[in-house]
């Protein structure tokens, strides 16, 4: 399949940055995402902006996908400019990005190189369904100057993917990671899921024994949640299915950390494992420092400073928008101070380094204090003004980020 050229090649208006989000743009860490929505099945569980369907409308197929989000690159570059941010991260996820050409996603890293200032290490994932990958579709990637690829994995349990509606068989995403191994990357991770309904004890150690028995540098294990309006939310109302429950995922959240660490993984942030600093997902590291990124894509969110926007979910209409020379975005909120206080807060928290006290509010700093003595915050991290999670506290992260915000 030829890669499609861009829809839009004439000028249009840009989207206007208020003076106050323009503040320091070229020197804060800047990435850039970059979403595919399309899938071949719709998952159980998933409530991402994804779409099963190749006819949805001029521009709004895999066909012509590529070329509909290089017109949103341009206009990123036209809003961002002229001092443009140096480009640190890319990631291309979705959906499933590699339902596109590799020749496409190699495209859309082109303009990006063409538009922007890109720094010498960038960092450039794309997610990836093991089904839809082979070594040559990876070797294509890596020649681009991919440099990442994570895979969903989910479980290595057969009686598991049919539950989460996963269409890979067991074993083919270890081996997707040997073939991406093959075709060059250095940096490869797997995607698990704990906690769903008719998971054993055995299948989540075997999934973990799988994980360990792939070329991997990094892992990623979030416990299922069920998600309003999916099709594993209503099987379960319909009593076909048990809720997750909460003593399970803790056990399994556990039993990961263990198995992981033993296997020389350390966590980073709470729900991700890697064997070095370089293995790390900067981009996600981007998001949890609270620093700038332009999300391309229907649905796609973005933040510059301090500045957030997101476009409309719908691929049709997001084509549309571009092609009529007019931005994608549907809306926009400008975050005050205490808000970006808030935010940095809620999500250092989850990170290993933990942060600062005194960016907590004089409650917060109290309830820290509280936390240290219940066994949720390291104490020693503490005494050196920084609040940490014990290895407790990251089984109760949210109920601790909500204590020390709220």
């Amino acid at each position: 399949m030829n890669t499609v050229l861009p829809l839009v090649e004439r000028a249009v208006p840009p989207f206007e940055l208020p003076a106050s989000a323009r503040e320091g743009i070229a020197g804060t860490p800047f990435g850039l995402y970059v979403h595919v929505p399309f899938c071949a099945t719709r998952c159980g569980y998933c409530d991402f902006n994804t779409y099963t369907s190749d006819e949805l409308g001029p521009g709004a197929n895999r066909a012509e996908y590529a070329g509909t989000a290089i017109a949103e690159l341009r206009r990123a570059a036209a809003t961002l400019g002229p001092d443009l941010p140096t480009v640190s991260t890319v990631f291309v996820g979705g959906g499933t990005p590699t339902l596109l050409p590799a020749a496409d996603l190699a495209a859309v890293l082109a303009e990006i190189h063409r538009l922007f200032p890109v720094a010498d290490d960038v960092e450039v994932t794309t997610e990836a369904n093991p089904e839809t990958v082979d070594r040559r579709y990876l070797s294509v990637l890596r020649e681009a100057g991919f440099t990442r690829v994570s895979l969903g994995m989910q479980s290595a349990a057969e009686h598991v993917l049919a539950v989460l509606d996963r269409r890979h068989t067991p074993g083919r995403a270890v081996q997707a990671a040997a073939d991406a191994r093959a075709a060059g990357f250095e940096h490869v991770n797997l995607d698990l899921i704990y906690g769903t309904p008719g998971e054993t004890d055995a299948d989540w150690a075997a999934s973990l024994d799988a994980v360990l028995s792939g070329p991997v540098d990094h892992v990623s294990a979030y416990a299922l949640i069920v998600e309003e309006g999916t099709r594993l939310a209503r099987r379960i109302s319909r009593g076909e299915l048990p809720m997750p429950d909460d003593d399970v995922l803790a056990d399994r959240y556990e039993q990961a950390d263990t198995t992981l660490r033993d296997a020389g993984f350390e966590w980073y942030e709470v729900s991700n494992w890697a064997t070095s600093d370089a293995a790390r997902c900067r981009h996600n590291e981007l998001y949890w420092a609270n620093a700038n990124w332009w999300g391309i894509g229907p649905g796609a969110h973005s933040h510059v400073g301090g500045l957030r926007w997101w476009n409309v979910k719908h691929p049709a209409a997001y084509a549309d928008r571009l092609a009529a020379g007019v931005t994608p975005a549907q809306d926009s909120e400008l975050l005050d101070d205490a808000d970006r206080a808030l935010e940095t807060v809620m999500l250092g928290l989850r990170l290993r380094a933990g942060l600062p006290l005194h960016l907590l509010s004089g409650t917060g700093r109290a309830r820290a204090a509280d936390a240290v003595a219940r066994g949720l915050l390291e104490p020693g991290a503490h005494a050196a003004g920084r609040a940490v999670l014990t290895d407790r506290g990251r089984l109760l992260a949210d109920a601790v980020v909500r204590d020390l915000t709220d």
